[in-house]
């Protein structure tokens, strides 16, 4: 298994580092590349919603970038502590209706001692918004440096 650095015990810079590396991993969209920064047996709830394991990752997020178009996210460091992070997100998408949304939420992680997450615990609340409500606006993928975080935008 190849390890994932930052590594845990988390310092601040390294829980920041962490949690702008998942934000660039997906992103990506690509569920396989998502998938490797989670323990082969890793444990999700995603809002009401049970996944275990690399496999049923990689399937759960085919599903979901198959619905959610256009996807962009910014997640931000809330707390750490050990192995455990806690971030804030929101991301934009829309559906195949050309419905635009803002999803917010909250997720809880736990990672192992190579820095490979195990527990992954999210609580999502979305919103429909008009297409001139937007406030992602960068090309598909990396959130381009410089880009308001979710603090300098009020969310």
């Amino acid at each position: 298994m190849t390890a994932k650095p930052p590594v845990p015990p988390f310092n601040a810079d390294g829980a920041r580092e962490k949690v702008r590396l998942a934000e660039d991993a997906w992103n990506t969209r690509d569920p396989a590349k998502v998938a490797l920064a989670y323990t082969v047996d890793s444990r999700w709830r995603n809002r009401a919603e049970f996944i275990r394991g690399r496999e049923e990752i990689v399937a759960f997020l085919t599903r979901k970038w198959s619905r959610e178009l256009d996807y962009r996210l910014i997640k931000e460091l809330w707390a750490f502590g050990g192995n455990r992070i806690a971030v804030r997100f929101a991301y934009e998408f829309h559906d195949d209706s050309g419905n635009w949304s803002r999803s917010y939420g909250n997720e809880n992680w736990e990672f192992d001692d190579d820095g490979l997450m195990r527990v992954r615990h999210a609580s999502i609340n979305d919103l429909l918004i008009g297409e001139e409500d937007r406030r992602y606006h960068w090309p598909l993928g990396r959130r381009p440096d410089g880009h308001p975080g979710l603090s300098d935008l009020g969310f």
